[in-house]
């Protein structure tokens, strides 16, 4: 698929987030990489062998204190090879998708791996 047609998908699962979760989002960006680095995954202690799909990197929200103030934002990577791998086909992206993004923004809200 290509970039533009996978951005597209990517913007309608983030719609499709219950409005309660999708409203308090901030200071945070959603980026489409094509798959994550060597280095990434070197420096996030990730098995170079795994099927990574997203990754979010910042400051949970119940960890943000009054001393969150001026940082760049937060970020959620979403790697467009791996998902399609994970998918199998094109008519399963979206919702592969969906569930790669509710889970990295159940990062950002303090969840982890164990809690989803």
């Amino acid at each position: 698929m290509d970039r533009e047609s996978f951005e597209k998908l990517v913007i309608y699962a983030i719609k499709e987030i219950p409005a309660k979760f999708r409203h308090n989002l901030k200071n945070i960006d959603i980026v489409v990489e094509d798959r994550p680095s060597e280095e990434l995954l070197k420096e996030c202690k990730i098995d170079p062998k795994s099927l990574l799909l997203g990754l979010y990197q910042g400051v949970p929200v119940t960890k943000r204190g009054f001393y969150y103030t001026n940082v760049l934002p937060d970020r959620i990577t979403i790697f467009q090879e791996n998902v399609e791998k994970a998918a199998g086909s094109e008519a399963r992206i979206l919702e592969t998708l969906k569930k790669v993004i509710v889970h990295e923004i159940g990062h950002y809200y303090g969840l982890g791996e164990k809690d989803m």
